[in-house]
């Protein structure tokens, strides 16, 4: 029986390494081998934890959203102003996006290469999103003159598109404005309150 505390130690370091080497190989680059090996830790361990890769890529997906979809309900629950919720939403997915720059696009390729596989796989995950709390929240800002006439959906996919976007074209637009990673970072921060701000600008009455 393996003990806890290190089970859990151990754990979280394979974890760790994954997210590491997905985020430098992207998910179709990385071995399972590479992962133990910034693991610091032996293949057969590494299996005995997690079958392959795409069972460590769910758990790490599960961790980042179900971190992420509390704190969103918890903001639109609130009584912040509408601008301060929105600014909430941007920075929360924006730095969801950094942590986990190689989520996006394996979502991207997997509902498109295997959709039947990502819906078995994945089909729960959307069922958590609060969005009749979003849309009720949105509409309610609408209706109360706060932001022009909008439907809530459309800001909402507004929203994430600005998001998400820099992290699933990193490469393309590093290349093209010639962007070290340091300088795509530093890019990504400000994009937490450059994207609200757009957005806000864009809404408001």
């Amino acid at each position: 029986m393996v003990n806890t505390v290190s089970a859990i130690s151990t754990e979280d370091k394979i974890l760790t390494a994954a997210r590491e080497v997905f985020h430098q190989k992207g998910f179709s680059g990385a071995r399972m081998q590479d992962i133990a090996d910034e693991a610091g830790i032996n293949k057969a361990l590494l299996h005995y934890y997690f079958r392959s890769k795409e069972k460590l890529f769910e758990t790490i997906f599960r961790e980042a959203f179900e971190k992420l979809v509390p704190h969103i309900i918890e903001v639109f629950s609130s009584e912040l102003p509408f601008f301060d919720k929105i600014r909430a939403f941007c920075e929360a997915y924006v730095t969801m996006a950094m942590e986990n720059p190689f989520v996006p696009i394996f979502i991207l390729n997997e509902m498109h290469a295997n959709p039947e596989g990502f819906q078995k796989t994945f089909g729960d995950i959307p069922k958590k999103v609060p969005h009749t709390l979003l849309k009720t929240v949105i509409k309610k800002a609408v209706d109360d003159g706060l932001i022009r006439p909008i439907d809530p959906p459309q800001l909402i996919m507004n929203m994430l598109s600005l998001c998400m976007f820099p992290t699933i074209s990193r490469p393309m637009f590093q290349l093209v404005m010639n962007m070290s990673d340091t300088q795509f970072k530093k890019m990504s921060e400000l994009r937490k309150k450059e994207v609200a701000d757009f957005i806000i600008q864009a809404i408001k009455k």
